[in-house]
């Protein structure tokens, strides 16, 4: 049995719990509860909050956890990144008030920082050189600067949203960050082979991500030319027809050059075009 350590609530969470849905990991989500059992896989889920789950991981006390990367570099436990999951993306930054003429990473120097992460920006601002204190707040870090608590903040941004509903503005870019699954360095073979599994499932998931199947018919004179501006995984699937003079042909098509393609398969003469959602795709 294999112990997961993930976010009891927020967006990480959701994000989560959608992930293992789709990969059939039937977990409950009680709120009541603070360690489920998987129904269908051997995976036992903790539920904590985000900043316990580095701690908790390297410790042992969980073999595997789903955190935000903020949150492990923040941190800095001794544990192993797994996988990077491509979701929950944000990123960490400086913000000053929108009023104020920024000329660069110089003007921090002497000012009051206001953040939750102070153990990442103090190695930003080390490496580059600027002398400024920190002050460290657990709350809405955002209304500092209009209280006059600090003249600048350091936190997560992920629409801006927030930051101009307090008149900040962006300045500086220190990380990016995304969901990761994180491990334990001590874990036996079977666990291992739980892990890889468990990734397998996700790769599947993430890889029908924007992504469409296509099905259509088509006079078999043109099939070279469809299939040339089909990119298919590795080339279309053509079906005969009882026509003998058409065919069909099915395909994979991402959805960012879908309507583009779609065109120009409709100017050389595909007929009945059917589109359909993929939900797991196994490379």
């Amino acid at each position: 049995m294999l112990r997961i350590a993930v976010q009891s609530k927020g967006r990480l969470f959701d994000d989560t719990m959608n992930l293992l849905s789709e990969a059939d990991i039937k977990v409950p989500t009680s709120k009541r509860t603070l360690l489920v059992k998987s129904s269908n896989f051997p995976i036992e889920v903790l539920y904590l909050r985000d900043d316990d789950i580095p701690e908790t991981v390297a410790d042992g006390v969980a073999d595997i956890g789903i955190v935000g990367e903020n949150e492990f570099m923040e941190r800095n436990e001794n544990a192993q990144i797994i996988s990077r999951l491509g979701f929950s993306k944000c990123r960490l930054s400086l913000a000053i008030p929108k009023a104020i003429d920024y000329k660069g990473i110089e003007w921090f120097n002497g000012k009051k920082i206001a953040t939750s992460y102070p153990n990442i920006l103090r190695r930003f601002i080390n490496k580059k050189g600027i002398n400024a204190d920190i002050h460290v707040i657990t709350g809405s870090v955002e209304i500092s600067p209009g209280i006059g608590l600090a003249d600048a903040i350091f936190d997560i941004v992920s629409s801006g949203s927030t930051l101009i509903s307090n008149n900040l503005k962006e300045v500086e870019v220190v990380m990016k960050s995304e969901a990761l699954l994180i491990g334990n360095w001590n874990m036996d073979e079977e666990k291992h082979n739980i892990i890889n599994e468990m990734l397998f499932r996700f790769e599947a998931v993430r890889s029908a991500q924007d992504k469409k199947y296509v099905m259509m018919n088509a006079p078999k004179d043109k099939v070279e030319a469809i299939t040339k501006v089909l990119p298919g995984i590795k080339s279309p699937t053509i079906i005969p027809l009882a026509d003998p003079a058409w065919c069909s042909i099915h395909t994979v098509l991402d959805e960012k050059r879908f309507w583009e393609i779609i065109n120009k398969l409709k100017e050389l003469g595909a007929q009945g075009i059917l589109v359909t959602p993929i939900e797991k795709m196994i490379l």
